[in-house]
């Protein structure tokens, strides 16, 4: 391989029949290892700096197509009519102003656009029929190419349409996934707040019911005080006005028994009774003692209940 080659491994340039020596910055054509390969009938040599061919080119008689276009070139081998397999030459942007005579001899379609050549006019003629039916080709190559472009490019903004509406399906999904993890959120939320709502209801429930249990507690002694007390008033009236009863027997008896009213009628039966009564207590001494001591008790208990209800 020549020393102002970039390639430096012309097996990992072939995939198949075809060797992509494309844009590699060549000066020269890589002709002894091209020779190597003769399975690899398809060669791509554009798009670099080549400026001629050389000879031992011609001798690649197993090439079929070659692309040596948006190179330097200013001049070919004469002999390339040798290339006997070539069916596809493509030197479209060289600097090319003329052919050798040898070029009607490819099979390329070449000998029937050029026609005769048979002396040095005729020839300068098929040589011009040649680059104007090259001429002719790359226009149609361009043609291919571009609409190739073109369907690329089509193929591109569908991908582009595809990929926009994968990425508008997976922002709706995210989307629907934030409403729904939101909406999650918002249920447990206001279970939160219902279980705390009735935690709140059931402890009020109890602070009534204790309450009110308290109030009947208080409401029934109450009662029981309420019910007791007219029973303390009644005897402590029955009391009362026996209390006034005997003190009103005992100032008529002091009376009819103390006073000029002794000779009245009136207080005879008293004076009787007292007489009568005196006699009997004298007899029951021992009885009316208990009777005072009790009736003293008596009083005496009344009197404290009376004190503990005004308190």
């Amino acid at each position: 391989m020549s020393k102002n080659s970039k390639v430096l491994n012309l097996k990992d340039k072939i995939s198949g029949k075809e060797v992509d020596l494309s844009l590699c910055n060549l000066t020269e054509v890589p002709v002894r290892e091209l020779a190597l390969f003769t399975k690899a009938t398809v060669v791509d040599l554009s798009c670099n700096n080549i400026t001629s061919l050389p000879p031992e080119f011609c001798n690649l008689t197993h090439l079929v197509k070659v692309d040596l276009s948006q190179n330097q070139l200013t001049c070919l081998p004469d002999d390339l009519g040798n290339l006997a397999s070539l069916q596809h030459l493509d030197l479209y942007n060289n600097k090319l102003t003329v052919l050798p005579v040898s070029v009607s001899q490819l099979k390329a379609g070449l000998a029937k656009a050029a026609g005769d050549c048979l002396d040095e006019k005729q020839c300068k003629q098929c040589a011009a029929k040649v680059l104007q039916h090259m001429s002719e080709l790359q226009d149609e190559v361009d043609r291919v190419r571009e609409k190739r472009r073109l369907r690329e490019k089509e193929l591109e903004r569908k991908r582009e349409v595809k990929q926009k509406e994968r990425e508008a399906k997976d922002k709706e999904a995210r989307k629907r996934d934030k409403a729904e993890e939101k909406e999650k959120r918002r249920k447990e939320y206001n279970a939160q707040m219902a279980a705390t709502a009735a935690r709140e209801q059931q402890k009020k429930k109890n602070e009534e019911k204790k309450k009110k249990n308290g109030q009947a507690a208080a409401d029934k002694k109450a009662a029981v005080e309420k019910a007791s007390k007219p029973q303390r008033s009644l005897l402590g009236l029955m009391f009362k006005l026996l209390l006034l009863l005997l003190l009103g027997l005992a100032g008529v008896a002091a009376a009819c028994r103390l006073t000029d009213l002794q000779k009245e009628a009136v207080c005879v039966p008293v004076n009787v009774a007292v007489d009568d009564g005196l006699s009997w207590a004298k007899e029951q001494e021992v009885v009316v003692r208990q009777l005072v001591q009790n009736l003293s008790s008596a009083a005496k208990e009344f009197l404290e209940s009376t004190q503990a209800s005004k308190n």
